[in-house]
């Protein structure tokens, strides 16, 4: 099923190998993905706010004669492909589109025309991606079964992903695997990492509000201190991972705000602490659940002060499944070559929202090395950029997942 390899040549001056018979015709879409994205980047929406970013995806496959359907989790947009070769599987193929709530620092002509939005994670880029492999598939079709092509709005926090699925995404689009991917600047362009079992961890919030007695900041012993309180309990929180977890296991408890005060010389009467907790297993989930509480509580009764935790499970683990994940792999390796493949690398904490289709479907999320471009910032930095010369190696892996794995019986 594959044709002969091919160079495709990249600004970096080496050549990405491709399997594909059809490589020519992806190359030759790279000054119009690039076209593409860099405009996308140019305009980012927040989650939720995707109005203009799914408008034009939606358009662009329509005119690809795609059927589109518009309005699951509000801005989403879902593409059906039917291939030409018969009956077969559904597969889904997802594609993040919204942006972050944060300043972007590059100067480059498609930089952020939007003050405090920015495609600091690649979001740009998937979606390109995603639209070239729609159109390329919809102009050949060369599979049989069907494609569902799924662009989905709000996963930086706000769980698009389960909303598109609350609204009738798998009642409505039935797929029997779902694969999606996310570019990854630590990797080198060109390869491609994958693995069955949990890669990205589980993300979950948490709340401390800490009660306290105010006080003038010179008569401390008439009151209780909430900001000793939530210094105390700080510290107190990393013991969850160094004491009380299995050295064998992996869990995160970060606290990343600490609000309290307005004056210099003024105890306040509450501090407030917030973080995250990331985690692979689920009683490892649960025993950080109940040990922020239990740690909050402790410190500040022992201080004389009163903890109000508040835990809120967000993502789940991302999990990839057995045998979606060793079909990816072979694929990986058709595509760039074994060299080009790992296999072995460590799950990240960072957290995915994939993870709920992976609990609905089997299928599997990978990892695109798009590092070694000049500006090859890991992402959510303010300097970040796609790098577009993975743009083609992209759309070449969606293509030749589906013409494999939906390759007539």
């Amino acid at each position: 099923m594959f044709g002969r390899r091919l160079a495709v040549p990249n600004a970096l001056g080496w050549p990405m190998l491709s399997a594909m018979s059809n490589s020519n015709a992806i190359a030759e879409m790279t000054p119009e993905l690039t076209a593409w994205r860099r405009d996308f980047h140019r305009h980012p929406e927040l989650g939720f706010q995707e109005e203009r970013t799914s408008r034009l995806v939606a358009e662009r496959l329509a005119s690809c004669g795609i059927e589109v359907d518009r309005g699951l989790a509000g801005t989403g947009v879902v593409g059906v492909i039917e291939g030409r070769l018969g009956d077969g599987l559904t597969i889904g193929l997802r594609a993040d589109m919204d942006a972050l709530p944060m300043q972007e620092q590059n100067e480059f002509e498609h930089r952020s025309s939007t003050d405090g939005v920015f495609h600091g994670c690649g979001h740009d880029g998937h979606t390109t991606m995603l639209l070239g492999a729609a159109k390329h598939l919809a102009a050949t079709r060369n599979f049989a079964g069907r494609v569902v092509v799924i662009f989905q709005p709000a996963e930086e926090g706000l769980a698009g992903a389960r909303v598109m699925i609350e609204d009738g995404l798998f009642e409505r689009f039935p797929c029997d695997e779902v694969y999606g991917l996310h570019n990854w600047p630590e990797e080198r362009l060109g390869t491609i990492a994958v693995k069955p079992g949990p890669v990205m961890a589980a993300s979950d919030f948490f709340d401390i509000e800490i009660m306290g007695k105010g006080a003038h900041a010179a008569m401390p012993h008439r009151g209780v201190d909430p900001i000793v309180v939530a210094a105390h309990t700080v510290t107190a929180l990393q013991t969850l991972v160094s004491r009380t977890t299995n050295p064998l296991h992996s869990a995160v408890v970060s606290v990343t705000q600490v609000e309290a005060g307005s004056a210099y010389n003024v105890i306040p009467d509450k501090a407030v602490l917030r973080g995250t907790c990331r985690t692979f297993l689920p009683e490892v989930r649960d025993a950080m659940e109940a040990g922020i509480a239990r740690v909050a509580r402790g410190v500040a009764e022992a201080l004389g002060a009163e903890a109000r935790p508040e835990y809120r499970r967000n993502y789940p683990p991302t999990v990839n499944h057995e045998e979606q994940s060793a079909f990816a792999a072979k694929v990986a390796v058709d595509l760039v070559g074994q060299e080009n493949v790992f296999l072995d690398r460590d799950p990240s904490m960072g957290g995915e929202d994939f993870a709920f289709m992976l609990e609905q479907r089997p299928g599997c999320y990978l990892w695109l090395g798009q590092g070694g471009a000049p500006l090859s910032c890991n992402v959510h930095h303010p300097r970040y950029d796609f790098n577009d010369d993975v743009l083609p190696l992209g759309v070449g892996l969606w293509v030749q997942l589906i013409e494999s794995r939906l390759a007539p019986a």
